[in-house]
């Protein structure tokens, strides 16, 4: 386990923009911590100032108010050349020069230390090639951007970020518009940069659940409120998570550990094995079954090897082999009252 130390402090920032002496608040009340060795998710809404967030940390929008130390020093002290040393970004936008090699691509993020020449020495080269193979992508090496899947491209931008071999990495929604393995794939990639690497990883995210997995650290924005720092099984436990979710309807449940919407529960009677059972009142909720929609009383034993279900009523037991199988019977009988 790396040493962790605090490489990018906030306090009390306000953030926004200044145009002659109008200013534009986006958010305000947020401190934070940010350490080398973890992984650190900020999530909240669309709108609710993110972005801003990450223009102030790698100094593209300074702070209104408070105080931003990178290192222990200012932020505002360090010039753009240096930042480019220390912190490296990975936004969204798509990359137009598709004509270059991964490794071409990966070689520009030492354009900090090189500057536009971009002429490498034998320590420049060995951190590109050691970036590469960090990420998995020598395969990939000679291959051009063009040929690439969305979830290689990104990786490879990673490799870039990684080469440029700064203390502090920010990546905005780096798993937007992939699949589900690509977007397990980049989460535990980074958590294992943060951890092997000793970097400070800051991510954008709305991928709730992977963020769950792999975080070390939560940063939740909610609109007109202090920026909830923490633990994310704090944050769960603390029922924080809830801040996420702008409606009503929704909750985050302590037990699936899930994003579900408030609805009366199924019950009914389901006894069988406790992993097999949410999965079974799942699909019962979906359908609307219960002995309230049914207006009768039934119970459901879950049986194993092979999987089939037992429903017990008034008339009797009946046998499914699936789950299907067992709810079209239970919605036949709906007529059918005790």
């Amino acid at each position: 386990m790396s040493n962790l130390k605090t490489i990018l402090q906030a306090k009390d920032l306000k953030l926004g923009y200044r145009k002659g002496p109008k200013e534009t608040v986006v958010a305000e009340n947020i401190s934070f911590e940010l350490k080398t060795g973890e992984l650190t998710c900020l999530l909240g809404p669309n709108g609710v100032g993110k972005s801003t967030v990450l223009k102030a940390i790698h100094g593209q929008n300074p702070p209104l108010e408070g105080s931003l130390l990178f290192e222990g020093k200012p932020l505002s002290s360090f010039d753009q050349t240096d930042l480019a040393r220390k912190i490296s970004v990975v936004l969204t936008e798509k990359i137009t020069s598709a004509n270059l090699t991964v490794g071409q691509l990966v070689a520009l993020g030492r354009t900090p230390h090189t500057g536009w020449l971009g002429r490498l020495n034998p320590t420049d080269k060995e951190i590109v090639e050691n970036a590469i193979k960090a990420t998995n992508t020598e395969y990939l090496h000679d291959r051009r951007l063009s040929e690439l899947s969305d979830g290689q491209l990104q990786k490879v931008m990673i490799a870039r970020a990684l080469a440029q071999d700064g203390e502090l990495m920010i990546l905005d929604e780096p798993t937007a518009h992939l699949d589900l393995v690509n977007r397990y794939e980049i989460m535990h990639l980074l958590r294992q940069i943060a951890q092997t690497r000793n970097k400070a990883i800051l991510v954008v995210t709305h991928d709730l659940d992977i963020a769950l997995e792999t975080a070390d650290q939560f940063w939740i924005m909610q609109c007109g409120a202090p920026l909830i720092t923490g633990l994310p099984e704090e944050l769960v436990l603390q029922d924080k998570i809830d801040q996420l979710l702008q409606s009503d309807q929704l909750y985050f449940s302590l037990v699936s550990g899930k994003v579900q919407i408030k609805a009366p529960s199924p019950s009914i009677d389901v006894k069988g094995p406790a992993h097999l059972i949410q999965w079974v009142n799942s699909a019962l909720k979906k359908k609307n079954i219960s002995t309230q929609t049914l207006n009768r009383h039934f119970s459901i034993q879950i049986l194993e090897a092979p999987l089939r279900y037992e429903v017990t009523d008034s008339s009797g037991k009946t046998m499914h082999s699936s789950l299907t199988e067992m709810i079209e019977h239970i919605q036949k009988s709906k007529s059918s009252i005790i």
